[in-house]
């Protein structure tokens, strides 16, 4: 089963198993991962799962669409070149091992 690593501000890593199909912010709720809030379920109208895709995955993955992209712009932590919403990024073989830094704050 592909992986993710969730790397927090602290520099603490946790790798979790990600059933293909299934978005990031799902998998790091149901693991329990602190720092995902997700407050609106994947809706995409709260940005509380906002990550930082590490460098080396960024271009494996489809663009944010605009209504990623606005959201974007009302997260808590400053907006980077890699934001994502990780409830728009779905797993799939193509990012097995996919790194993405926790955004501190998230609200």
């Amino acid at each position: 089963m592909p992986r993710v690593i969730y790397i927090h501000s602290s520099g603490e890593r946790n790798e979790v198993e990600v059933p293909i199909g299934q978005n990031l912010m799902m998998a790091a709720t149901g693991h329990g991962i602190e720092g995902i809030a997700g407050d609106c379920g994947g809706a995409m109208s709260c940005a509380t799962c906002h990550v930082v895709v590490e460098e080396s995955f960024a271009a494996l993955l489809p663009a944010p669409d605009d209504s990623e992209n606005q959201m974007l712009d009302y997260t808590a932590a400053p907006r980077q070149a890699n934001s994502r919403l990780c409830c728009q990024i779905v797993m799939s073989d193509a990012i097995d091992g996919i790194a993405v830094r926790i955004a501190d704050p998230q609200v």
